[in-house]
């Protein structure tokens, strides 16, 4: 099994932020001092970096799926929670990132591109971390002077990306199955391919570094590259991604082939063409030279075999009326070999300083277009004169004839996932967003009544309600009544006793009612007894009763009359 992987599908999500805090402050007399909730952490990010020592995607084969920490929740003394830990995920050098795109379940295929990672240290944000809630200290302000909610954490962003490895080399071999293209790279590096008289080509591109003298570069093999692979035969586009990134093409020509129909001169030819259909399709990265500006160099391989080096001697001038510098080596014998390594040297330095000058003047060319800052106001309709709402309203209706009201936008969906539906003071507080952000109005004029089902955002986030405009948060409600906020928080009512601090003057009028209540309570009790009301608990009156200090229940037949 092969351990070179050069595209894989990951899923990757952010963390999640956490929730704020509603904490109160509690001191000694003042059970409600006020709000001390802090904001919860916000969620780690998944970010994708280039690193040199990443040489496959292998890992993310295995481990497709990648999350980042979650924040921490706010606490109570104005503490706000911790930010989770972003996830770094290293990947090969010319690695590029474009977002999935499939129905659930099926094979995805790539969609737009997100970034390419073509240098060391490149860094690109797939999954942003969700912001952390805000506390109840965070919402006071002059009217909600102590909140009894705070914001939940947002959830953190969920996708499917697809990796893709276009590998970095500075000269790529091609050549038809069995030319010797990984003998040659075994030959001229360190590096260790599958070597053999097999049948097949090699299954898997193969890269090495090249030391000449003082400098160093790489060579890469494309295999499968045969006629028709532009167009999906044998291994097809597979490995043909890995020459857009090279500055050099090698042809490899076997000259010892016993195959019918086959020559030097045909060889090339069928490849090029080949090549020539593939750069149709293919969008090159800033400052990379098209597919047919590149330097070719021909390869004449096996030339230890007699009858080879007759014909590679026969057919080089063939090629050399082409343009193309010709070099004849041996894999096996090495002959050759030390020519072509310090001829590709000095042409892979010529080329790197070509490719260097045109990322300069794209870089130079490229006009960056900055918006003006502009204070914060309230977006005008279309109809208004002005540019589009941050929301939308849309009246759907389904087969069965239900109709609801669709609402979408960034704020709203955004809102209604940080709104905790079991606090109605929560609730009171994103009616009262959506009011002011012109949702309602909106509603009102798409046609909606009260009753109506809104949603709000679509799938596993959506939030379902029914709409009742006489709950308007706005100054005045349909019929001109000032409701006021919605939502209270039970804890400011002025019947709860707490949350109310007496004054010095409200204290001793409060006392001197008090010790005036006690003093009529006296009054009417020794009144009630100079008239005879109250019993004198010495006397035993009444011999039935039970409960009698001096009585003992006797029953109506053992008690004889008093004699006078």
């Amino acid at each position: 099994m092969s351990d070179f992987v050069d595209r894989v599908t990951v899923h990757v999500k952010g963390g999640d932020g956490g929730n704020g805090s509603a904490g109160i402050r509690r001191e000694k007399y003042k059970p409600l001092a006020g709000p001390n909730g802090g904001n919860g952490g916000d969620g780690g990010s998944v970010v994708f970096v280039a690193d040199r020592n990443a040489t496959s995607l292998l890992d993310y084969r295995f481990m497709p799926h990648r999350v980042a920490g979650s924040g921490t929740m706010g606490l109570g003394d104005n503490k706000d929670g911790s930010k989770g830990e972003d996830l770094i995920l290293p990947v090969p050098c010319g690695t590029v990132v474009f977002e999935a795109r499939g129905e659930q379940g099926k094979a995805k295929h790539p969609g737009a591109q997100l970034a390419d990672l073509r240098h060391e240290g490149d860094r690109c944000v797939v999954a942003q971390g969700g912001a952390g809630g805000l506390g109840n200290i965070a919402l006071a302000n002059k009217t909600r002077r102590a909140p009894g909610f705070a914001l939940l954490g947002e959830l953190g962003e969920e996708r499917d990306v697809i990796l893709e490895l276009k590998s970095i080399a500075d000269v790529a071999l091609v050549g038809f199955p069995s030319a010797g293209k990984s003998s040659l790279i075994a030959a001229m590096s360190s590096a260790k391919p599958k070597i053999a008289d097999y049948p097949f080509t090699t299954l898997v591109p193969n890269l090495g570094v090249v030391i000449a003298g003082d400098s160093r570069y790489t060579i890469a093999d494309v295999p499968g590259l045969i006629p028709g692979a532009s167009e999906g035969k044998g291994l097809g586009l597979e490995f043909l991604r890995h020459i857009e990134r090279t500055e050099i093409i090698a042809h490899v020509i076997d000259c010892a082939t016993l195959e019918p129909d086959r020559d030097p001169i045909s060889d090339y030819h069928a490849l090029e063409n080949e090549l020539a259909l593939y750069a149709d399709k293919l969008e090159l990265p800033l400052g990379a030279i098209p597919i047919p500006e590149r330097p070719r160099i021909v390869i004449l391989n096996k030339i230890d075999v007699p009858e080879a080096k007759e014909l590679a001697e026969f057919v080089r001038p063939e090629f050399e009326k082409l343009g193309l510098k010709v070099f004849e080596i041996s894999t096996a014998s090495h002959e050759g070999l030390k020519e072509l390594n310090f001829a590709l040297s000095a042409l892979v330095h010529e080329m790197r300083e070509e490719v260097a000058n045109r990322e300069q003047a794209e870089e130079e060319a490229r006009v960056v277009i900055k918006p003006l800052e502009t204070k914060g106001r309230r977006p005008r309709r279309a109809d208004e004169g002005g540019s589009a709402l941050e929301f939308t309203v849309e009246r759907r209706e389904l087969g069965n004839g239900e109709v609801f009201f669709e609402v979408r936008g960034v704020k709203p969906e955004r809102w209604v996932m940080q709104t905790n539906f079991d606090n109605d003071e929560a609730v009171g507080y994103l009616a009262d967003r959506l009011a002011k952000l012109g949702v309602e109005d909106e509603l009102r004029r798409k046609g909606a009544h009260p009753g109506d089902e809104v949603r709000i955002g679509r799938g596993a986030r959506m939030v379902e309600f029914d709409w009742d405009p006489t709950i308007s948060a706005g100054a005045e409600m349909l019929d001109g009544s000032n409701l006021g906020a919605r939502g209270k928080d039970l804890r400011l009512e002025e019947l709860d006793p707490r949350t109310h601090r007496r004054s010095n003057a409200e204290r001793r009028a409060q006392y001197h009612e008090m010790m005036d209540a006690r003093a009529a309570v006296r009054d009417a009790m020794m009144a009630e007894r100079k008239a005879g009301h109250w019993a004198d608990p010495t006397v035993d009156d009444d011999r039935h009763d039970e409960t009698s200090l001096f009585g003992h229940g006797e029953s109506s037949e053992m008690v004889k009359p008093r004699k006078k």
